[in-house]
């Protein structure tokens, strides 16, 4: 399993970009697929679309096992809402005598703090809004936790075309807890072409676009904004 990183080329790491180029077959949903077309080049290439995971897992495997070097690529991390969890699942529970590593990558909630400035640099919590594989009840007490302790929270999959309520229902679990005042960024497709960065505050962030590449990320009591940085206190005296 090889981690991308969040988009542009610079991002993935040389132990990423050696793996894929002593691999047989990449493996890996489209859209990531093509973010990395230049590096691929003739290689064998199984890609699906989006809810295809363990379809493109278990095709994969049957490559593996015939003797090929397979790379199964995604996005950020592998270990981090990517593929890395299915495929061991799968292994394992069907155990599969395969060698497997894990190569990592920068998470896109990493690249997004980067851009802002350095809004994780105390305890938070990373939630994603998407409830296809996860219930929104247990999404829901998650968030409430997260924002009763104070963390500051790194929303992943905020929105889609068709989960267009699950943003204004977490902000409005958050604004229970924190001031409307409290800062929060807004990346989206960070460190790809298209990127775009919005600082705000929390009684505000509803009113911006957002969708499934953008990373919502909500300050704790301390954050706060220096020209376009943001900055969470560590807790440093001088």
């Amino acid at each position: 399993m090889v981690g991308i990183g969040p988009g542009a080329r610079k991002e993935i790491s040389q132990r990423a970009l050696d793996a894929l180029k002593k691999s047989e077959t990449i493996v890996g949903y489209k859209l990531y697929i093509d973010l990395i077309d230049d590096i691929i080049g003739n290689k064998q290439v199984i890609s699906t679309a989006m809810r295809k995971e363990l379809e493109r897992v278990e095709q994969a495997i049957q490559e593996a096992l015939s003797g090929k070097i397979v790379s199964i690529i995604s996005s950020g991390d592998p270990g981090v809402y990517g593929m890395a969890g299915l495929v061991l699942e799968v292994v394992s529970r069907e155990k599969i005598p395969l060698p497997i590593e894990v190569i990592p990558g920068i998470p896109a909630a990493n690249a997004a703090a980067a851009v802002l400035g350095a809004p994780l640099m105390h305890d938070y919590a990373v939630i994603s809004l998407s409830d296809l594989l996860t219930p929104w009840e247990t999404i829901e007490r998650r968030v409430k936790c997260a924002a009763e302790a104070d963390f500051v929270i790194v929303l992943y999959n905020p929105k889609s075309s068709q989960r267009t309520w699950q943003i204004e229902k977490t902000v409005s679990i958050v604004l229970q807890y924190k001031s409307p005042s409290t800062p929060v960024g807004i990346v989206k497709d960070v460190s790809r072409e298209d990127e775009q960065i919005v600082l705000t505050t929390l009684g505000k962030v509803t009113s911006h676009p957002i969708d499934m590449t953008t990373m919502v990320i909500i300050g704790n009591a301390t954050t706060f904004q220096y020209k376009d940085y943001l900055i969470t206190r560590r807790g440093y005296q001088w």
